[in-house]
């Protein structure tokens, strides 16, 4: 088919106006101007969408669709050992079944929001195989063996078992307070055997640069009363700690980091050894919510690395929208263009997933990537970004791998 709009927003040049993309099966295979898209493919069926600008679809790059069912559930705590706490007794409470019911809810919620891939960090992969996932998903096996860490291959090679149905799948060492050493160096094993993705927690909250760095603090007090060996804190800083804990700057794999909120200036000095090494994460709605520290995104970008856009759970945001994120982050970081803004929610999100020989190409409208679009309403070019940023509303046009999809209506309790 040829899909035609009002504008074609390619993140991959300027936008182009009464523009056109060729899809066959589930790829791009021209982009251009409309007569021109449409005399070199003539033939072909025609959706025009029209007063709209038709980007690429946004790729939720963290987030835990387990927890989609804890929306509003967990007012904000005063400290981040105390929310563990409240989180962990909610959880208490749920069934296989919720947690099925939770998780296709959010699939649901993320699709209506155009969201056409996601990273998603389940603590539960044997329930993959019950899953229809309605986009496409890297399906990332949490890992937490705090309680019984001699435990930690076997934990593991349980997770993998359950993972290796969906096509896209990764490990995900919870944090360094709840997975051991022992489980992280068996990760980075099975991701260079397997050639999968990692993902992990870092360096999130003031409490744990206090718990490693200081060897104090709520966190360290609530991970010493449940039995965590403490030999390990009062040392070093979270990513000296992470770093440290995997063989150095030489780390032999790439990993997908959320947060990165608490850096110690020495912290800098060690991230210049790691540009190619990460790629960055970022929750703007998720962070507010904890007060956490100003998340350091000027020096970060200056250092080279690729920064991302996610959710993170419903357990610490409101909504599943990604355009509530892109907002959330313009509010924090006024002088970053919204272009820019946009890019972190497709182009970067697309590179630290494109990592994997199972990804394709994603995050652009170019020719050989994917064909995962969506439309948003617009009237004109002036401000474009900004009209994209403040769209607020259901996305009720997508294409995913090549297919047109229908999004269902919103539950009640869900405000656009």
């Amino acid at each position: 088919m040829i899909i035609r709009a009002r504008i074609v927003v390619t993140m991959d040049g300027p936008p182009i106006e009464n523009g056109a993309v060729a899809i066959s099966e589930n790829q791009i295979i021209d982009v251009g101007t409309f007569p021109k898209v449409s005399a070199r493919h003539s033939g072909k069926k025609i959706v025009d969408l029209g007063e709209k600008a038709l980007l690429p679809g946004l790729i939720n790059a963290h987030c835990h669709l387990d927890y989609t069912c804890l929306r509003g559930k967990i007012p904000a705590r005063k400290s981040f050992a105390d929310w563990i706490c409240a989180i962990n007794a909610e959880k208490a409470e749920l069934s296989r079944g919720d947690y099925l019911a939770s998780i296709n809810e959010g699939f649901a919620e993320a699709k209506r929001f155009g969201t056409t891939t996601i990273a998603n960090l389940t603590a539960f992969p044997e329930l993959i195989s019950e899953i229809q996932a309605p986009v496409r998903t890297w399906w990332f096996g949490e890992l937490i063996d705090v309680r019984s860490p001699e435990r930690a291959n076997e934990i593991i090679d349980l997770a993998i078992e359950s993972l290796k149905v969906a096509p896209n799948w990764g490990l995900a060492p919870h944090a360094l307070f709840t997975a051991s050493r022992d489980l992280y160096w068996r990760c980075e094993e099975v991701a260079r055997r397997e050639k999968i993705l990692l993902t992990t927690h870092l360096a999130e909250s003031r409490e744990e640069m206090e718990m490693f760095r200081d060897g104090s603090g709520p966190l360290y007090d609530f991970m010493k009363s449940i039995g965590r060996p403490i030999d390990d804190c009062g040392q070093e800083t979270p990513l000296k700690k992470f770093v440290g804990r995997l063989g150095g700057a030489s780390l032999p794999a790439q990993w997908i980091v959320a947060h990165l909120n608490e850096l110690a200036e020495s912290d800098f000095k060690l991230l210049k050894e790691l540009t190619s090494k990460f790629h960055i994460v970022h929750s703007p709605r998720s962070h507010d919510y904890f007060g956490h520290s100003r998340f350091p995104f000027e020096k970060l970008r200056a250092l080279g690395f690729n920064i991302c856009l996610g959710t993170d759970s419903l357990a610490s945001n409101e909504s599943l929208s990604l355009f509530g994120e892109m907002r959330a982050f313009q509010r924090s970081e006024p002088g970053i263009s919204p272009d820019k803004v946009l890019e972190m929610a497709t182009v970067n999100a697309g590179l630290a997933l494109d990592q994997s020989p199972h990804g394709g190409k994603l995050g652009r409208i170019r020719a050989g990537f994917r064909a995962d679009l969506i439309a948003v309403p617009c009237s004109g070019t002036d401000n474009l970004f900004e009209q994209i940023l403040a769209f607020d509303g259901p996305v009720d046009w997508m294409l995913l791998d090549g297919k047109q999809k229908r999004n269902t209506p919103a539950p009640a309790n869900v405000s656009w």
